[in-house]
């Protein structure tokens, strides 16, 4: 009893001193508290967005329809000093996502470095986040599977994300664009599974406002964690031959379309096409895009897109045929109504062709 009493007056005793002292160097220090936390809170930007809607498809002759939360995602991207950043993301609605810092070596914008886990540069749609991209589905079939946005069995789902090394930078006053990047290969939160790490390149040219001319490329081994119907040859840990080709370009006009709650945005339009090569099976595929804003803050948007999962073999070809509406309803937020005909060979989908509806509500900050 009298050690507890004895602990309880220690406590005291150390509480009305250190109020004494904070009370003391009150006014002195609150001027610099004030500036700490400015420059703290002026060097932490957090941003999130949450994407939930309705699909109904009739694929099989069987009509299915279904409400969905595609993402929620939260990050927070710290300012250490004018040259060095880091960023943590997080979907709530799966896994963490994304953890890297950025380092700029130069006193211009030609050289960066980027080491931790993050969106690869293959292809012009992966490095893009969904709350920009036009689709509700948001990237092009031969995206999500060659850029492993989407599910590929072999390699699992890895939302177009890799841990690795990148270098960066704009040359020529921001006419030229590079990436170079050695990843592991085997995706977000998982360990390398073979000694052998992945090269990506991408290289872009902006001979002017708008337009933008990309080539990307990607050489490297997976090391298999499932398999695929269409490449039966690769068995569950498998080393295979892993490599991708991508050409596109995309055109933006001036911003001309504005609302209440939405700045002006102009007509977009782009286009890729992709190749890919697993092991001992070639894919390939392509999309053409675009959105057109056509009065206050609603528009039009249309893609066509097809990809073919094994070249050599009739049946696992599929093209998507695309038209919607989009309405921005307050800054980043928008509604999304879609219809797409989805033409399938005889083994993507042995019930045939068939329609999908979908409406989705975006939320971001």
């Amino acid at each position: 009893m009298k050690q507890k009493t004895c602990k309880w007056r220690t406590l005291a005793v150390l509480m009305a001193v250190f109020s004494s002292v904070a009370a003391m160097g009150q006014q002195q220090s609150s001027a610099d508290d004030t500036d700490w936390m400015k420059n703290l809170t002026s060097r932490i930007m957090f941003n999130g967005y949450a994407q939930a809607g309705w699909s109904w498809q009739d694929a099989g002759g069987v009509k299915t329809n279904s409400y969905n939360l595609k993402r929620t995602l939260l990050w927070a991207k710290a300012r250490i000093t004018d040259r060095w950043s880091f960023l943590f993301m997080h979907d709530f609605s799966s896994v963490v996502q994304e953890f890297y810092t950025d380092y700029r070596l130069t006193r211009d914008r030609s050289l960066s470095v980027r080491f931790g886990q993050f969106k690869h540069s293959y292809t012009m749609e992966n490095p893009l986040s969904p709350t920009a991209l036009e689709l509700i589905d948001v990237y092009s079939q031969a995206v999500l599977y060659l850029a492993g946005e989407g599910p590929d069995p072999l390699n699992g789902v890895n939302y177009g994300r890799d841990q690795g090394l990148m270098v960066y930078g704009d040359l020529l006053r921001g006419m030229l664009h590079y990436e170079l990047a050695l990843m592991s290969g085997q995706g977000i939160n998982r360990r390398d599974q073979n000694n052998q790490k992945d090269f990506i390149a991408k290289l872009e040219v902006r001979p002017f406002d708008g337009l933008r001319i990309a080539g990307s490329g990607y050489v490297g081994t997976g090391c298999a964690v499932g398999t695929a119907a269409w490449n039966p040859a690769v068995q569950v840990g498998d080393n295979y031959r892993r490599n991708r080709y991508a050409v596109g370009a995309e055109y933006k006009t001036a911003p001309y379309a504005g609302s209440q709650f939405k700045e002006a945005r102009p007509v977009s339009i782009r286009a890729e096409w992709l190749g890919g090569q697993d092991g001992d099976v070639g894919s390939r595929g392509g999309y053409v895009t675009a959105c057109v804003p056509v009065v206050d803050a609603l528009d039009v948007v249309a893609s066509g897109e097809t990809f073919d999962r094994n070249t050599t073999t009739d049946g696992w070809e599929q093209t998507n045929l695309t038209v919607g509406l989009q309405y921005w309803f307050y800054k980043k937020c928008r509604l999304q109504l879609q219809y797409t005909r989805c033409l399938c060979g005889d083994m993507v989908s042995p019930g045939g062709d068939y329609n999908w509806l979908q409406a989705q509500v975006q939320v971001a900050f």
